[in-house]
């Protein structure tokens, strides 16, 4: 299936409506990239150990890649998952593949073969770019298992120090300097209609979704998202984010970074020793965290002290609630100014703006970035506007939110309202400011330290113990990651179940690490709604009275 086939097209006067307003330049991401190039070529646009390139370098090597990959056989909407660490040849591929409209599919380091799986199979891909191994894991024997069940995968690109094998292709030297043949190959360009990424949502139900995002909806969420953020060709950025997510790929992030004139510096891990070190080593200006992260920053810098930081001016804090206590830890001791960021791979992005009040950046998650963005606040249960400060969930519909998941029309109908708004799930209390005060989720989410986690896949993978009669996944307070999954587990007769053994069958599962329940509880039944469904709300409402209890009793 090409991939213009499986997208909701946003409706012609909408699309008539953006155009007239600038908002869709009717550009590639590509375009977007040389034209920096060109008006910044001696600056350094990416730093990654000993390897420093300039926009030149990177350009010229963009190019080069690009060519080689039409070489290999790869076209124009082509779809390839990219599975790669924090480095810099994930920048010099993923900028190739947009310029000659090869499709990246976004898949996390993460991912083992049930996620991979599925991503294969929903994108068509016909390439995989991975590691050889990372942290361990040896990724490379993963690939090929994965192409040797998959019709459409044909390349393995890898990433590693090993000597390229005659079954693989090395990314490195994809990613190499231009040489007479690829200065002269002739690329083809894409449209900008067309889809330029496919990022993952964070479903409720089950794997997840295809994100189709076009080179005319994602460049206006880079060009919306780098104002407000205060990226310039002055930024050096620090990724320590995997950098196939939304917020740290463009929100504003690399892509924003590097359309800027600014610097990227990729880094493998956010322990606070290495991002640390890497701030003070490089002048770093601005970076990406989620909340727990940003509390082992904190618990370093309690200690190390913020010295190393002194270049930091922007610190932008997503991907989770970030509790009151920890922003107001931060805006006292992080040099520069903290900025909340509310956000989601299928689109809207709200953040508090730099000059705002402290009150407003320690205790809302922001504003929308357009004023093109469309919101409402509706009852859970009626779907009718609440009243204004009241919570409820939150629908958004606007320039670089789609109309819909790719090839996807039974989420579709769930998760998209027929005039087009996305119902995000999220519950929110929009102040009269304009600020939203995140409240939690409608949705059965549970957010792990910023990774988003289907209750329903956990439950499902559970099933596949022969000692579980039902089960039963939800969200669990938790200190520094934000929430950890609880699973609630009713046995067969007879039977005995531990963490262990359920943590265990995930792994064998080829399940990523992420997803493992964090706890385990067994009990005689669960609780059931008047209709008959698993009462989660009942099951949330006990834990977190179990915690209460518990913090009584350290006292």
């Amino acid at each position: 299936m090409r991939t213009r086939e499986g997208t909701t097209p946003w409706p012609a006067e909408i699309v008539e409506r953006y155009r007239t307003a600038g908002l869709w330049q009717g550009r590639t991401l590509g375009d977007a990239f040389a034209e920096a190039a060109h008006v910044h070529a001696d600056r350094i646009a990416l730093v990654d150990d000993a390897v420093s390139l300039t926009y030149a370098e990177v350009h010229d090597r963009v190019e080069a890649c690009a060519a080689r990959l039409i070489d290999r056989g790869l076209a124009p909407d082509d779809r390839v998952v990219v599975q790669l660490p924090n480095h810099w040849t994930f920048v010099v591929l993923t900028l190739a593949c947009l310029r000659v409209g090869i499709v990246p599919v976004m898949a996390l380091p993460a991912h083992r073969e049930h996620e991979l799986r599925h991503l294969v199979s929903a994108s068509e891909a016909v390439a995989l770019v991975t590691p050889d191994s990372l942290r361990g894991f040896d990724h490379l024997a993963l690939a090929r298992t994965l192409r040797a069940s998959s019709p459409t995968v044909r390349d393995l690109i890898v990433l590693g120090d090993t000597t390229p094998q005659p079954d693989t292709v090395s990314l490195t030297a994809l990613c190499a300097p231009s040489d007479e043949a690829t200065r002269t190959r002739r690329l083809p360009t894409p449209d900008a209609a067309d889809v330029a990424v496919f990022l993952l949502s964070g479903g409720t139900t089950g794997l997840p979704k295809l994100i189709a995002r076009t080179h005319d909806d994602y460049l206006c969420n880079i060009v919306l998202t780098s104002p407000p953020s205060a990226v310039d060709r002055d930024t050096v950025y620090l990724v320590t984010l995997p950098m196939g997510h939304n917020f740290p790929l463009a929100c504003p992030g690399i892509l924003g970074t590097l359309l800027a004139g600014g610097t990227v510096v990729p880094l493998g891990s956010p322990r606070p020793e290495r991002a640390f070190a890497a701030i003070e080593r490089h002048g770093i200006t601005h970076t990406a965290a989620v909340p727990a992260v940003v509390a082992s920053w904190l618990d370093h810098a309690a200690v190390e002290g913020f010295d190393a930081l002194r270049s930091l001016r922007v610190l932008q804090v997503g991907g989770a609630r970030l509790a009151d206590e920890l922003a107001e830890r931060v805006v006292r001791g992080f040099p520069g100014t903290l900025q909340q960021v509310f956000g989601m791979a299928e689109g809207l992005i709200n953040v508090t703006r730099l000059d705002d009040p402290i009150e407003v950046v320690v205790g809302t998650q922001g504003r929308p970035v357009s004023s093109f963005d469309e919101l409402r606040v509706v009852d859970e249960t009626t779907g009718l506007e609440v009243a204004a400060g009241e919570p409820g969930v939150l629908l958004t519909r606007g320039p670089y939110t789609p109309r819909g998941y790719y090839d996807a029309p039974e989420a579709n109908a769930r998760s998209f309202t027929p005039d087009g708004f996305y119902i995000t799930g999220d519950i929110v209390r929009q102040r009269p400011d304009g600020n939203l005060v995140v409240e939690g989720r409608s949705k059965d989410m549970i957010n792990r330290g910023g990774e988003n986690i289907s209750a329903e896949e956990v439950e499902n993978l559970v099933y596949g113990l022969a000692s579980v009669r039902l089960a039963a996944a939800v969200a669990m307070p938790h200190g520094t990651l934000g929430e950890t999954v609880c699973l609630f587990a009713v046995l067969h007769d007879g039977c005995e179940l531990d963490l262990a053994a359920v943590r265990a069958h995930f792994d064998t599962s080829g399940v990523a690490a992420f997803k493992r329940p964090d706890h385990l509880v067994t009990v005689e039944e669960l609780p059931l709604t008047k209709v008959g469904k698993i009462d989660k709300k009942a099951l949330r409402e006990r834990l977190a009275d179990e915690l209460t209890a518990s913090e009584r009793l350290s006292r």
